[in-house]
C-alpha cells in the first residue's frame, strides 16, 4: 500500500450535491414510513424482510450500486452509502440489504469480465437476484489467506469443496462469490481464485443459520460445498487473483459498514434528545441537566464527525485515491467505534426504558456491535492505518 501523500486528492472543501441531497431525503421519508414501523417486528421475529428487500428493488435503491447500461444508477459509493444510512437509521437489517448487495457484486465490478458483468448485473440491479459473498471460514477470519476451501480444475468446470461459515445473506443470496484455493503451492496471496456461484446447485448446502446478537433479521449462513461444479466462464479474473479481488472489494464496501454504523448512531440520538427533552425529573427536562446535555453532545459531535469523515473518504475513494485503503479503514474505524458509544449513551439517557424493548435504542446497542467486527475488525483496521503511515518496513 502507498504511504499517506497528499498527490491525487479529491477537490475540496465539498457538499453534497442537490441530487445526493434529493437520494438522502427520499430515502429518509421512505425509511420513516415504510421501514421503522417493521424494524421491531424484523428483530423480534428474526426473520430476512422479504417485503422490505421488495421494496427497495421497487424504488430502485437496490439499484444503486450498479452502472447505468445494465439497469443501474450509476455505481457512485457515497450514494450508495446516503441510502445505507437512512435505511439504517430506521431499521440496520434493512440498511444491511443495500451494503450485501453492494459487497456481494464488487468482485464482478472489480475482476469480472464486460460479458460476466452483462449477465449478472441486471437481475441485481433490478432486485430480482440477491448476491452474497462468501470469503470467511472458521479457520480464516481476519487471516483471509488461510482459507481451505478448494477449486479444482475438471474439464470446463471446477469442483468446490469445503465450508464458509458467518456469511451474510448467504441463505437467501441468488448467487454466491466464492473464493477458494486453487494453488495450494502458491505464495499465499495468490493462492486465491474468486467464483460466481449460481443458487441453487448440486453439492450445495446451507448448514447453519446463526442466532446473533444484533441484526437478527439479516440472515448470517454456514455453507457447505461438497463436489460442487462451477462453469470456469465463473472465475473472476485469472486464477490467483482472488485475494486481491477480495481486498480491493473492501476497499470499496467498509465505507458500506461505515455508513450503516452512521445511520444506527444517528438515529439513536434522534431517540434519546427526544426522550430527554420530553422525560421530567425533579420538576425539568432531563435534557436540561449538564450531565445529559453533555452526554447529547457529545453523542451528536462524534455521529456528525463520523459522517463527514465517511463522505469524504467516498470521495476520495471514487477519485482513486492511492491510500484508498486508509480511507476506508479510517471511516469504518471511526464510525463502528462512534455506533457503539452512541448506543450506549442513548441506552444510559433513557435509564430503564432504554434496557426494554418498548424504545428502539436497546436494538440500536445490539445493532451497532457488529459494525465493529465484520468486513475487518477494528484491531484489522487501525493495522491497515498505521501501515499506510509507516509504509513498508527495511
Amino acid at each position: 500500500m502507498p504511504p499517506v501523500t497528499t498527490a491525487n486528492r479529491a477537490p475540496g472543501p465539498f457538499r453534497l450535491t442537490e441530487e445526493h441531497e434529493m437520494l438522502r431525503d427520499a430515502v429518509r421519508v421512505l425509511a420513516d414510513e415504510r421501514v421503522a414501523p417493521r424494524a421491531a417486528a424484523i428483530d423480534q421475529t428474526a426473520e430476512f424482510p422479504e417485503d422490505l428487500r421488495s421494496l427497495l428493488a421497487d424504488h430502485d435503491i437496490l439499484a444503486l450500486p450498479f452502472p447505468e447500461e445494465h439497469g443501474g444508477l450509476g455505481g457512485e459509493l457515497l450514494s450508495v452509502c446516503l441510502a445505507v444510512e437512512q435505511l439504517s437509521r430506521a431499521c440496520a437489517t434493512t440498511g444491511l440489504i443495500l451494503a450485501v448487495q453492494e459487497l456481494g457484486s464488487l468482485p464482478i465490478t472489480i475482476g469480472g469480465s464486460a460479458e460476466q458483468q452483462a449477465r449478472w448485473f441486471p437481475k441485481l440491479a433490478s432486485g430480482e437476484q440477491l448476491i452474497a459473498f462468501a470469503l470467511t471460514e472458521a479457520e480464516a477470519g481476519s487471516d483471509v489467506a488461510a482459507a481451505r476451501t478448494r477449486a479444482v480444475r475438471d474439464g470446463e468446470d471446477y469442483v468446490i469443496d469445503g465450508a464458509k461459515r458467518f456469511i451474510s445473506h448467504g441463505s437467501v443470496a441468488d448467487l454466491l462469490v466464492v473464493f477458494a484455493v486453487t494453488d495450494p503451492e502458491a505464495e499465499r496471496h495468490r493462492r486465491l481464485s474468486a467464483f460466481v456461484l449460481e443458487v441453487p446447485t448440486d453439492g450445495f448446502a446451507v448448514t447453519r443459520i446463526e442466532h446473533k446478537m444484533g441484526l437478527r433479521g439479516s440472515p448470517t449462513a454456514e455453507l457447505a460445498f461438497d463436489k460442487v461444479r462451477v462453469p470456469a466462464a465463473n472465475l473472476l479474473g485469472a486464477e490467483g487473483d482472488g485475494f486481491d479481488i477480495a481486498m480491493r472489494t473492501l476497499d470499496r464496501s467498509r465505507p458500506g459498514i461505515a455508513a450503516q454504523a452512521v445511520g444506527i448512531a444517528q438515529g439513536a440520538l434522534e431517540v434519546a434528545t427526544a426522550y430527554a427533552r420530553d422525560r421530567k425529573q425533579f420538576g425539568q427536562r432531563i435534557g436540561d441537566f449538564q450531565m445529559i446535555g453533555a452526554m447529547l453532545a457529545d453523542m451528536d459531535a462524534g455521529t456528525e464527525a463520523a459522517r463527514q469523515l465517511l463522505y469524504k473518504a467516498c470521495v476520495e475513494i471514487d477519485a482513486g485515491a492511492p491510500d484508498a485503503s486508509r480511507w476506508s479503514a479510517l471511516c469504518k474505524l471511526v464510525a463502528g467505534d462512534n455506533a457503539m458509544r452512541v448506543t450506549t449513551d442513548a441506552v444510559q439517557v433513557l435509564g430503564g426504558y432504554g434496557y426494554i424493548d418498548e424504545f428502539p435504542v436497546e436494538r440500536m446497542m445490539r445493532d451497532a456491535k457488529i459494525t465493529q467486527l465484520y468486513e475487518g475488525t477494528q484491531q484489522i483496521q487501525r493495522l491497515v492505518i498505521a501501515r499506510a503511515l509507516l509504509g513498508k518496513g527495511g
